[in-house]
């Protein structure tokens, strides 16, 4: 059971295993959704190379993460510092790499175990479908976890 939440969070980090795939795509995601209620960045437990699947999935619901930088933690740190108050973590690694970081950092983790579309066998359209899950799997997530960001304006 989610504990309740005091607040809604100003600025979110997005993590997983390479920031590759999954953390990039709830980025763009909940940018998209609320464009001005959040801050928002995504980083990963290693780093990783940006996935053109992941890159084709985001272009066909209008959304150009092409330019996205796959950063790690430290990386980010060094480049803004950790100032989030919510960091939602998509796999195991990024989750506990999460909860070291909370030992100095004062923000609240929430775990979204969200599968790995990378190891998907099969033809082009297979992986791609694969890609298309996660994404609306994420999107569900984040439309239900920060509607009540957007409520103010409707």
């Amino acid at each position: 059971m989610d504990a309740p939440r005091a607040r809604n969070p100003q600025a979110v980090l997005f993590a997983c295993g390479l920031n590759s795939v999954r953390s990039p795509m709830a980025e763009a995601l909940l940018k998209q959704m609320f464009p001005q209620a959040l801050y928002v960045k995504s980083a990963g437990a290693r780093k990783g190379e940006l996935d053109p699947f992941a890159v084709a999935v985001m272009a066909e619901l209008g959304q150009d993460i092409s330019g996205h930088k796959p950063m790690t933690f430290e990386e980010l740190d060094d480049w803004e510092g950790l100032n989030f108050d919510l960091i939602i973590t998509l796999s195991p690694e990024a989750h506990h790499k999460a909860l070291e970081l909370t030992r100095t950092v004062a923000a609240d983790v929430e775990y979204w175990p969200t599968p790995d579309p990378t190891t998907t066998e099969g033809s082009r359209d297979q992986k791609l479908a694969a890609y298309r899950e996660v994404c609306d799997g994420l999107s569900m997530r984040i439309r239900r976890r920060f509607a009540k960001a957007g409520a103010a304006s409707g």
